[in-house]
């Protein structure tokens, strides 16, 4: 088995398998994430999880706030790394970072390159109905995530998974890939990517969210599994602006103007959309906890004939 002296780079809850089977088989010699920042209501200042793992078990914690600053890549070269590993760490790396280690960096991308390159692959992966996705392990150069490819494996994405629930198996399936990505490594021969089947997933904003009704109801339920856990599915409704974190497309009997509620044969109310009934399952009002969508209707007092509006429409 071969033992590398491994510089990391991760940041979220994401990285943390990558880290974890690392701590397994190779010495970690330090650990780089994102500076502390402030999180949740009271902006109380937060440490990201990479930093509080490592802490716990002992590798010394980095966190620059711009590795573009001139002094970081003769700090980083003088830890003596065999190979950089980086998982959603969250800054661009120059070229004088990505030689810092002997053996360059390596990148744990949730995606089948060149498909969905950016920082938000896996929730697009979901938007865009891709039936499929996986994990990237591959050289990096100074372009964005434009290096020449190690090793792949893809996964079928399920038909109600989330951003969240798919970004934690594709978070097991990169650690697995990146061990067998070392064990190899002398041995492996990178693959240039084809730029021209290269597809793009921009990071997301709040508008990401926003359902349009006119979209097929499809296309929304993707949206909403996409946008789940964040930024969230939104729509405006004569009680305020809801999200919706689980919905079902359901066939339409007859034709309704987009945004109206229909009653379904069972008594369910869905929302006419440009193909079909958008059936939301789980909701949440601002300022109040997730409900049941029943459980909104009833509070809100709203029933067949009502018009859903669109959030920044």
């Amino acid at each position: 088995m071969v033992r590398w002296r491994v510089l990391f780079y991760g940041t979220p809850e994401f990285a943390l398998p990558t880290l974890e089977a690392l701590l397994t088989r190779h010495e970690v010699v330090a650990a780089v994430t994102q500076p502390d920042r402030p999180a949740g209501r009271g902006q109380a200042m937060g440490e990201p999880p990479v930093k509080r793992r490592a802490r716990e078990v002992g590798i010394p914690v980095l966190q620059p706030p711009r590795l573009r600053d001139p002094e970081w890549a003769g700090r980083l070269a003088a830890l003596g790394a065999d190979v950089a590993v980086v998982v959603a760490f969250g800054q661009i790396l120059p070229a004088t970072v990505l030689a810092a280690a002997t053996r360059g960096s390596i990148n744990v991308h949730a995606s089948l390159l060149p498909r969905l390159r950016g920082a938000a692959p896996v929730a697009w992966a979901i938007i865009r109905g891709e039936p499929e996705t996986g994990v990237t392990t591959f050289q990096m150069d100074p372009g964005m995530d434009t290096g020449p490819i190690l090793l792949q494996r893809s996964t079928a994405v399920g038909p109600e998974e989330t951003a969240g629930e798919l970004a934690g198996r594709l978070a097991r399936l990169g650690a697995t890939l990146l061990l067998d990505t070392l064990e190899q490594l002398d041995s492996l021969s990178a693959a240039p990517q084809d730029h021209a089947r290269a597809t793009l997933a921009p990071r997301l904003g709040k508008g990401v969210g926003w359902l349009r009704w006119a979209e097929p109801a499809r296309s929304l339920v993707n949206r909403v599994r996409g946008c789940n856990p964040w930024p969230g599915a939104a729509v405006a409704t004569p009680a305020g602006r809801l999200v919706v974190w689980r919905a079902q497309a359901v066939p339409a009997r007859e034709p309704a103007e987009p945004g109206t509620l229909v009653a379904l044969a069972d008594g369910r109310l869905g929302a006419a959309t440009g193909d079909g009934l958008l059936l939301p399952v789980e909701v949440q009002p601002d300022n109040r906890r997730a409900m049941t969508w029943e459980a909104f209707l009833r509070g809100a007092r709203l029933g067949p004939g009502t018009r859903l509006g669109e959030v920044g429409a």
